[in-house]
């Protein structure tokens, strides 16, 4: 499901209401919690939250005209979903998190590769979403991503 919006805002307005109290949440942990350097902005149809060309200007390497991504929020038909592209590729940061997750959680973590679904909104962990948004830089993603295209 991606929406057609245009700002954060937009996305969020245009959403049923029983979610859109979890996304502005979502949304709002996010901002306050993500290191400087990171840019909001609509990215594949979500809220993104990226790398921008002025940090980065080699930007993704399958469309370098796109800024790297590094996080997003989406409401997906059944769930609503977090994608965390550290959490994929560095093994220690997603022990960490699937090892917090029950401390936060009593339903069992729902993951793939990057992406975290919570299909039920009073089961979202708000505070350790935050703090994994906390645990990575700009800097840090960067030479993650550059190390993951070498190999």
């Amino acid at each position: 499901m991606q929406s057609k919006a245009t700002t954060p805002e937009q996305y969020i307005a245009e959403l049923p209401e029983d979610r859109r109290e979890a996304m502005s949440k979502l949304r709002e942990v996010t901002l306050q919690n993500l290191p400087k350097g990171f840019e909001e902005q609509m990215i594949y149809g979500m809220l993104g939250y990226v790398v921008p060309h002025s940090i980065y200007p080699n930007g993704y390497h399958c469309s370098p005209e796109l800024p790297l991504s590094f996080f997003a929020i989406a409401s997906q038909k059944n769930s609503i979903n977090i994608y965390h592209m550290m959490v994929y590729s560095d093994k220690k940061l997603h022990d960490w998190f699937a090892a917090e997750y029950p401390k936060y959680c009593k339903s069992k973590l729902d993951m793939g590769k990057s992406c975290i679904r919570f299909k039920k909104m009073n089961d979202i962990p708000y505070d350790l979403i935050g703090e994994l948004l906390s645990k990575v830089t700009v800097e840090q993603w960067i030479s993650e991503y550059e190390k993951m295209l070498k190999k």
